[in-house]
């Protein structure tokens, strides 16, 4: 099963179920795995608690193997229905912390955890005030201290954290006031970093009409919150966002080694506007499928349930994603358990910025946050 939320005034993300019906129509004209049909279900989780709590519930009903490359802010209500059917949590998106402890998941990459403690390293030596506007949800409250983390790494003080609806239609206020706090030492160019999921670009169009009574201020941001076409929609390269550093868990869409996944979009899902190939979320459920699939392999002609799928990740599989992560393995070795996240297993973060309007690579490889996240306080 794969399931996030959909025609919610919120958050939405529906090209990663999208994507995961399109994975099974591809592997199932291609024969299958190991010999078997894939049969993938999905659901609205609706951006609500009780929403994500039936769809865990109707995955224990229908015996699914394993939920993958799902999308939920409500770790709290969907785990323990899982937990209680012993179904495995393979690749979630990473917007709670919950995602990187509970023993039955096995994440892909280091969520919002990783994404803003090396955001915040990477901004320090060049921002004056740092302000976080992010949302008013308790995924949102677990934001502050990883940026804090990434900031005190690099000896800055911490970021001025400000509170924002997750469902506006407008920001002028949330803007106003994050122009004010990054302009309020003389002399030092401030930051202004947006977290509110696709509202980003809601809040930017009104930041961009604000900042013209402040002086120059910097953005910057996480991938999730910022993609190309929200470059382009917010003006390209005379837009806000020019010379902005982004974070993200993945190489830059552009580079080849998605190439393997943008042919199955075109095989399977050409025109179907739902699944961007630079949406971090598609990419989230490509290789959380890409791991399901290699465990498939490994079982070959055995038993396939929750249990052979939990057993078999546990024995120590090393997954390869032909690059766009390190090889992926939830050995307990191979837990980042220091970092207090005991299920973290990818600290590789990808560093990109925002030239001429476009979104490219700022360093050559991946950057390990292992370290800074060790620091962070998650409680």
């Amino acid at each position: 099963m794969t399931w996030a939320p959909e025609n919610t005034r919120a958050t939405n993300k529906p090209g990663m179920p999208a994507m995961a019906r399109a994975y099974a129509r591809w592997v199932n004209s291609h024969g299958g795995i190991a010999g078997r049909k894939l049969d993938v279900l999905t659901c609205n989780e609706s951006n609500d608690g009780v929403e994500a709590a039936k769809c865990a519930r109707l995955a224990a009903k229908r015996n699914v193997v394993a939920v993958v490359g799902s999308y939920s802010q409500y770790s709290d209500s969907f785990f323990p229905a899982l937990e209680g059917a012993g179904i495995p949590y393979v690749g979630g998106y990473g917007v709670t912390t919950a995602e990187f402890t509970r023993a039955l998941s096995y994440p892909v990459n280091g969520g919002q955890p990783s994404l803003l403690v090396g955001l915040g390293k990477e901004l320090a030596a060049d921002c004056g005030p740092v302000v976080l506007v992010r949302p008013d949800t308790i995924a949102g409250d677990e934001l502050p201290g990883l940026l804090n983390a990434g900031l005190k790494a690099a000896g800055h003080s911490p970021a001025q954290d400000q509170r924002a609806p997750e469902d506006a239609t407008e920001y002028s206020d949330q803007a106003d006031r994050a122009l004010r706090q990054a302009t309020s030492q003389p002399g030092k160019r401030g930051c202004v970093i947006p977290a509110l999921g696709e509202r980003t670009d809601i809040f930017m169009d009104s930041f961009r009409r604000e900042r013209q009574s402040y002086p120059a201020v910097r953005t910057a941001a996480v991938l999730g919150s910022v993609d190309q076409t929200v470059i382009d929609a917010s003006g390209g390269q005379s837009g806000p966002y020019e010379g902005s550093y982004i974070t993200g868990w993945y190489p830059a869409a552009d580079d080849p080694r998605w190439d393997a996944m943008k042919k199955v979009i075109n095989e399977e899902a050409f025109g179907d506007n739902r699944i961007d190939p630079a949406d971090a979320g598609v990419q989230t459920t490509w290789i959380a499928y890409t791991v399901l699939r290699a465990v498939l392999e490994k079982i070959g002609p055995g038993e396939v349930s929750a249990d052979t799928v939990r057993r078999t990740l546990n024995a120590g599989l090393s997954v390869g994603t032909g690059g766009l992560t390190p090889p992926l393995r939830w050995r307990l070795s191979d837990l980042l358990d220091s970092t207090g996240f005991a299920r973290l297993v990818n600290a590789d973060l990808t560093l990109q910025v925002v030239r001429q309007g476009r979104l490219e690579s700022a360093t050559k490889g991946f950057v390990d946050v292992t370290r800074t996240l060790a620091d962070a306080d998650v409680g």
